[in-house]
């Protein structure tokens, strides 16, 4: 045995004891959700959301519309975008498991002057061609706790592209009601004109026969006037929505979009929402912030990993001109040559590891924040939809006592036992009545959609988005 024999067994020793070492692994939170409630204050049980929600409402329009944002939307193509960085990312940090390899070269031609009779001189040339491989031995668990914290991003980067399509899909329905919404408003004010002026005709007849005063011609027309000075803004807010769905399509404004629905679309009673609990599973964006806490569990991970020593192995050839040089004696000396540890660093791998403590703090608190939105949402919905239906429901007994109240007002004028006071009063009310009521039954179809897209739903993971392999990630 040589005197250096007992070093060479001691560091292989250590060595051994190093790669016996457990890993960090993130730590395990199993209420990371925190404290839910049991069932929503109004329903409850079951759920079904594994179809598109929108061919509840009976409308092919409305299919062909959402259809057609879900490949063409910019917004979705964006979000796509960002989940194939995402996944060449997780490719970056897996490739860092095995060695690498690269090619070296280099050429040198020497010319010196000789002294010689014909007062010449001479050249040389020398080339190298070599092959140089490094690679660090995982020994804490930091490089796969790199590669599981970018797989999990994609999965997060994927999930915020099923918010997305539920986000887009929410948004061309409800710029697609709003303006069946105002195009029934158009006819209904270009019905309240007609009618107006039907009764300004009636009224001018009955002054040119002494019979009404000049002041109820004048009340007439001001009735008239208002109603057709709403017809422009009308007509301004129906471009409007048109622009913002066509961008929604991934359109220029003003595209026609063969839009041909005049009636509103009829909902029916309030769908099976199930339990607070299913939002973990059924809500894409819910999903993406616990897989982000998780990823940052895994930075703590590497990040404490990083602290200890590392183990790196440097390997090489060369072949030149005469002979294949191996750029190393012996492995030991190779192994001794790149075993590193951190001595001082002024405190930079602790202050690391803090920052990715806090970055995994701030994703729990993000998560549960996310959580309880994600119920207030599905509350405030159930809550809005249930008292507008109520709302509406007064509003039509008001309706029908407004139309009886104008029946009588006008029978009682025609035969002059009242000015017009009582016919202007009760028509401007009336009118007014079925405007809102069209305003009333949009917000309740707009509610219905909200509802749709706080509760997610298993038909996006089916839709017809963007997807790729994650067969080269996984390999990678």
């Amino acid at each position: 045995m040589t005197n250096s024999d007992p070093y060479r067994i001691f560091f292989l020793l250590g060595i051994s004891l190093l790669i016996s070492c457990s890993p960090f692994k993130p730590a395990v939170m199993p209420d990371a959700a925190g404290e839910l409630p049991g069932t929503y204050a109004l329903y409850g049980g079951e759920i079904d959301l594994a179809s598109p929600w929108w061919e509840s409402m009976g409308s092919q329009e409305l299919s062909r519309l959402i259809t057609t944002a879900l490949s063409d939307s910019l917004t979705l193509k964006e979000a796509w975008a960002r989940l194939q960085q995402a996944r060449s990312l997780a490719i970056q940090a897996g490739a860092a498991r095995y060695p690498d390899l690269a090619a070296t070269g280099s050429v040198e031609y020497t010319r010196r002057r000789a002294e010689t009779l014909s007062g010449g001189s001479e050249g040389d040339g020398n080339y190298a061609l070599g092959l140089v491989s490094n690679y660090e031995l995982d020994l804490w668990g930091r490089i796969r706790s790199q590669r599981e914290a970018a797989l999990i991003n994609v999965n997060a980067t994927e999930a915020d592209l099923q918010t997305a399509g539920i986000t887009v899909a929410a948004e061309v329905a409800d710029r697609w009601v709003r303006i069946v919404s105002q195009q029934l408003q158009k006819q209904l004010l270009e019905k309240q004109l007609e009618n107006n002026l039907t009764f300004l005709d009636l009224i001018e007849l009955r002054f040119r026969k002494s019979m009404v005063s000049a002041l109820d011609v004048y009340q007439q027309k001001q009735v008239v006037a208002n109603v057709r000075a709403k017809i422009p803004l009308v007509e301004a807010e129906t471009q409007r929505l048109l622009h913002e769905l066509a961008v929604l399509l991934g359109r220029p404004p003003r595209t026609d979009l063969g839009l041909t629905q005049t009636e509103m679309p009829v909902i029916g009673r309030l769908p099976a929402v199930g339990l607070p609990v299913d939002l973990l599973a059924n809500r894409p964006d819910v999903r993406a912030a616990g897989m982000r806490l998780k990823a940052a569990e895994w930075q703590v991970a590497a990040a404490r990993a990083n602290r200890l020593p590392a183990l790196r192995f440097t390997a090489g050839a060369q072949y030149g001109r005469s002979d294949l040089d191996l750029l190393f004696d012996t492995w030991l000396l190779s192994l001794a040559a790149n075993l590193t540890a951190p001595v001082f660093d002024g405190g930079r791998r602790a202050a690391e590891v803090d920052r990715t403590l806090a970055q995994a703090d701030e994703g729990l608190w993000a998560y549960r924040q996310t959580v309880l939105t994600g119920i207030k949402e599905v509350e405030d919905a159930l809550e809005s939809e249930t008292r507008q239906r109520e709302h509406i429901s007064g509003l039509e007994s008001v309706m029908a006592a407004g139309r009886k109240g104008l029946e009588e007002a006008i029978r009682r004028y025609r035969r002059g036992l009242s000015d017009y006071l009582p016919v202007l009063t009760q028509l401007i009310a009336v009118q007014d009545l079925e405007r809102d009521l069209i305003r009333q039954q949009e917000t309740l179809i707009r509610y219905r959609i909200g509802l749709h897209r706080a509760l997610g739903g298993g038909w996006i993971r089916n839709a017809d988005l963007p997807e790729a392999s994650m067969e080269k990630v996984r390999r990678g």
